[in-house]
């Protein structure tokens, strides 16, 4: 599979997602923020970071970019789209995912190990998963997912909601939520399953930093 990787400034994440996806086997590219041709690759990565300094509210300048239109009909072709944290507010900003990425409750930049339970869903990029609970570091300050109530029950009924906040056991509670969630959601995919945004950095726990992020992109393999 061949990977680009995309690089707004501000994204401080992309080597981190290079390793993980050429650990796991994949071709990788960098792709700068004025690329308007995705065609040669089958999976697009929008890591972690601060694009454009999170000015205006984290995620929200990257849409005005070339790639972010680029990755609309990136989208139509049916690629894959992989938004992790600072990625996955990008996509909500662009409204290839639903909702919106906001302050975490308790006003803070929460950076910490997590656990998320993975649930059956849509997700195509999720498919191959053979691990129920995950363990994943997180470095937010807004990863507080939050939709309104006829948005949350879409994202239900569709089984949208690919990763939930849960405890070494896999249970779902609001002590095991780290930024007051709606639901303790962590992860949703958009309608068609080819889109994927999460908070948690899978891709710090791949090869001596840990397993379950070779679960999590057992996709690319």
């Amino acid at each position: 599979m061949k990977v680009g990787i995309v690089r707004f400034l501000g994204t401080n994440c992309d080597y981190d997602c290079d390793f993980a996806a050429q650990y796991m086997g994949a071709k990788t590219k960098f792709i700068w923020h004025e690329e308007t041709n995705l065609k040669e690759f089958d999976c697009i990565i929008l890591p972690g970071g601060f694009s454009y300094g999170d000015y205006l509210r984290a995620g929200a300048l990257a849409k005005f970019t070339k790639l972010a239109r680029a990755l609309l009909d990136f989208d139509k072709y049916g690629g894959y789209i992989l938004g992790i944290c600072n990625g996955f507010q990008v996509l909500t900003e662009i409204h290839l995912l639903d909702g919106a990425l906001i302050t975490n409750t308790n006003l803070r930049f929460i950076h910490r190990q997590v656990y998320i339970k993975l649930l059956t869903s849509i997700c195509k990029l999720t498919q191959n998963i053979e691990k129920e609970v995950l363990q994943m570091p997180i470095a937010h300050k807004e990863g507080n997912f939050y939709c309104d109530g006829s948005t949350l029950k879409k994202l239900n009924d569709e089984n949208r909601i690919v990763f939930k906040y849960c405890d070494n056991s896999g249970n779902i509670n609001t002590h095991a939520n780290p930024n007051g969630s709606i639901e303790s959601i962590a992860g949703i995919c958009n309608k068609k399953g080819n889109i994927l945004g999460l908070m948690p950095h899978p891709e710090r726990k791949v090869s001596f930093l840990g397993e379950d992020g070779e679960y999590f992109f057992s996709f690319l393999r």
